[in-house]
């Protein structure tokens, strides 16, 4: 529980603890954040870790020259594209059995949401999911219980992972030293969250209708 709320406390008032982050650890603060990127895409039983706002939050302070826009951009994209390759790499040794036994670390109810936002989007579901909370930890794992080659996978991987990393570091960059936004910064990360979590409750809407459809 303790846990819990220290990682709400973490992500409504990233701006300030990743200021002591830096604070407290300077140039390890590259790796602190490489390992949270890494362990959001690479571990599928930590789908909640506060990926977007992270990146965001992020480049607001490359902006304010306390950390390095192309170093940290670099580091953080490459913590993308190994974390979900790992994930990738757990859901293809796992196979089939991942669907037939269960797992008390494996949310099955995610699972299932995942495999259907990819049988609906194919391949490219990678690349979406970067943009998506939860979606974007299981995808991986999904592709690599299902039946995508590994270099097809890789290829969207890079892509996705660029896209995300970049897209969000450089919003960052722009804007979140804007005087409104540093006013407001829990609201605007609040905005962030309900804009990305959107498509995520739009598909367990369509998927809670499906069967009333069908019958």
């Amino acid at each position: 529980m303790e846990y819990v709320k220290y990682l709400i406390d973490f992500i409504l008032h990233i701006d300030v603890h990743l200021s002591e982050l830096i604070r407290d650890y300077g140039v390890q603060t590259y790796a602190i954040l490489f390992a949270i990127v890494f362990i959001e895409t690479g571990l599928v039983i930590m789908p909640f870790l506060p990926g977007d706002s992270l990146l965001f939050a992020a480049g607001a302070f490359t902006a304010k020259g306390d950390l390095n826009l192309w170093l940290l951009g670099a580091g953080l994209t490459i913590a993308a594209i190994a974390g979900d390759s790992l994930n990738y790499a757990v859901g293809h040794y796992l196979g089939p059995h991942v669907f037939s036994r269960n797992y008390r670390w494996l949310n099955r109810e995610h699972l299932k949401r995942t495999e259907a936002f990819y049988e609906k989007h194919g391949g490219k579901t990678i690349i979406l999911a970067r943009f998506i909370p939860i979606i974007r930890t299981f995808a991986p794992f999904v592709a690599g219980v299902g039946t995508m080659n590994y270099r097809r996978f890789l290829a969207y991987n890079v892509v996705g992972a660029v896209c995300w990393v970049w897209s969000f570091l450089l919003l960052g960059y722009a804007f979140g030293n804007h005087p409104a936004v540093k006013k407001n910064f829990t609201l605007v990360i609040l905005a962030i969250i309900v804009i990305s979590v959107i498509p995520v409750v739009i598909e367990f809407i369509k998927a809670r209708r499906a069967p009333a459809v069908q019958e």
